[in-house]
């Protein structure tokens, strides 16, 4: 082994001792396990008029696009999904990117450069992380969901350049809701733009499932609209929705726009289907959310501690790593499939199994989870358990 190879085992080894090693597996490989930690929150990956849309669309275009949207890639199928996500989304246009990482790396790293101020929530997801390191732009980071906080950093901000406000809809680890109304009036204050990153918004909150700004009514006063179609629309890629100047300006200068493979003709007739679905039938909405609150009261009579929220993901804190780790592994023993979540994802001491409900869910699985919970509890004395 030579020096570089060394010093790869060295780190490796240090994250095993400390019991953050990651391993990939599969989620699917055992029929007796129920997931209860994917972003297929609608069961629309499965739907079957889902899968035969995307059929179709491959029958009519062949399996991949052939090249970026600049290039030979721009299908026809790709413009119709860029307008429907722009009417859900009630914005003038819309652009879509090969994944939701690359959607929030290109934008805020295209539409913020030094001078400029980027104000972004300290849980924000790790694209907008990056989109705000790549962008060169001053990142000054609020606590979480602290409005008093954000004010102040805004009040103190430089008084040059652009002001982008960048926060989750609703966060992936903790599952609460940005109280977007506050920090859409301290933008309206400050002079900055908003943006909403609704990758676990979308299909979830809002009248017709189009994420937290329709949610709180504040679809015009929110200037980007970011989401994926890889968690309630059960495809994948992301996308971002603003005016036209906005979306025109990104498709001339975003890197991770120009320079991808556009998305495959099967993803994008998943997608449309999908959407369609998702506006015009608000009932696997609510029976999502009704399965999120039957859940989330079983675990709160059983004394663990949950991240206070309503939306389908379940942060059920444990605290040290390797306590989550043995919890997982207990569940799964049981035919609960819901792995732990541990640093850098969380803050230290802060380890958890992420729960995430679904509308296919049904009750007697419900039921099946929250029994492996009082079990698992039980065994490694995790919360108050009052079994």
């Amino acid at each position: 082994m030579d020096l570089f190879e060394a010093s790869l085992s060295a780190r490796l080894m240090a994250t095993k001792e400390k019991g953050l090693y990651r391993r990939l597996r599969t989620a699917h490989e055992n029929e007796e396990i129920q997931v209860f930690s994917s972003n297929n929150y609608l069961g629309l990956a499965q739907d079957e008029r889902v899968k035969r849309a995307a059929i179709r669309a491959i029958e009519a275009y062949g399996t991949g696009s052939g090249g970026s949207r600049l290039t030979t890639g721009n299908l026809s199928l790709h413009e119709r999904l860029e307008s429907t996500i722009a009417a859900w989304k009630q914005k003038a246009s819309a652009i879509v990117f090969s994944s939701g990482f690359l959607a929030n790396l290109g934008t805020i790293s295209t539409l913020m450069g030094p001078g400029d101020t980027i104000f972004s929530d300290a849980l924000n997801h790790a694209s907008i992380i990056d989109g705000c390191r790549m962008s060169k732009a001053q990142t000054i980071v609020y606590r979480h969901t602290d409005m008093r906080d954000l004010e102040e950093k805004l009040r103190s901000a430089p008084a040059t350049g652009k002001k982008l406000i960048v926060t989750d809809g609703v966060f992936s680890m903790d599952g609460n809701i940005a109280p977007l109304p506050q920090i859409v009036e301290l933008a309206e204050t400050y002079g900055a733009w908003v943006m909403v990153d609704d990758a676990h918004a979308a299909g979830v909150l809002g009248k017709t499932g189009a994420g937290t700004a329709e949610y709180f009514g504040l679809s015009g006063r929110v200037h980007l609209a970011m989401g994926t179609l890889s968690k309630s629309i059960g495809a994948e890629g992301g996308y971002v929705a603003a005016s036209e100047p906005v979306v025109e300006y990104l498709r001339n200068y975003a890197r991770t726009f120009i320079f991808q493979t556009s998305l495959s003709p099967g993803v994008i007739g998943a997608a449309l289907e999908a959407i369609e679905m998702i506006r015009t039938e608000p009932e696997r909405r609510q029976r999502l959310l009704d399965n999120a609150a039957y859940m989330r009261a079983g675990l709160k009579e059983m004394g663990f501690t949950l991240v206070e929220g309503s939306t389908p993901i379940l942060a059920v804190v444990i605290g040290a790593a390797e306590r989550a780790v043995a919890f997982s592994r207990h569940l799964e023993e049981r035919g609960v499939f819901a792995p732990a979540i541990r640093p850098p994802t969380v803050p230290e001491g802060s380890s958890r199994i992420r729960v995430t409900l679904t509308a296919v869910h049904t009750r007697t699985q419900i039921d099946r989870a929250l029994a492996a919970f009082a079990a698992a509890g039980k065994e490694l004395g995790v919360g108050a358990l009052k079994f």
